[in-house]
């Protein structure tokens, strides 16, 4: 199998077991609504784009690659896509049914502070970001760069939505409490 195939297969399955696996969640008691979502999932769907719209130019002659890596760089940055995918996986599977792809409050919602959660406070995040930043520098085009960037961005407006949304309905000492211990997206990074 080619390393461009295996990145697709490794995108495609991994979509399809985190479809799968949210059939598991608890029941949502609370949401921030569809209005505070809307600026975080157009960045989301822009930079989906972008990256989209660079492989499918990465690929013709004169696409205006940036770079472009010999196989065995194109295998580590497989490997470091594997290593992102294995993290959102932990992550989600650690936080069990409190899990929802919206910025929501589960029946016996908590805040969790243990496995990935005690390395990052968003480690399914973070791990779609080292997973999107292994195939954003592999495409190597300006367009797979802007479109890491937006993603990032969103990300980041994302998780900053779910803590207000969180410490309010958590109460204001818990959720603070774990912000000033862990960081939010990059281990060891600002808190």
């Amino acid at each position: 199998m080619s390393p461009r195939s295996f990145i697709g297969a490794l995108w495609l399955l991994w979509v399809a077991s985190w479809a799968l696996g949210s059939v598991w969640a608890a029941p949502t008691t609370k949401s921030v609504g569809g209005r505070a979502e809307r600026p975080f999932r157009l960045l989301m769907i822009a930079g989906a784009l972008l990256i989209a719209s660079g492989a499918v130019m990465a690929h013709r002659p004169g696409a205006g690659r940036l770079w472009t890596f010999n196989a065995g760089a194109v295998w580590a940055l497989v490997g470091l896509e594997c290593l992102g995918f294995a993290f959102t996986w932990w992550a989600r599977l650690h936080l069990g049914r409190l899990w929802s792809s919206d910025v929501v409050l589960k029946q016996d919602h908590r805040v969790v502070d243990t496995g990935p959660y005690a390395i990052v406070r968003h480690p399914i995040y973070t791990g779609v970001i080292v997973a999107l930043i292994a195939i954003a520098l592999w495409i190597g085009t300006l367009f797979s760069i802007a479109g890491l960037c937006l993603m990032v961005r969103a990300f980041w407006l994302k998780a900053r939505l779910e803590e207000r949304f969180l410490s309010a309905e958590l109460g204001q000492g818990a959720y603070e409490a774990y912000a000033r211990r862990v960081p939010m997206l990059v281990p060891f990074g600002p808190r």
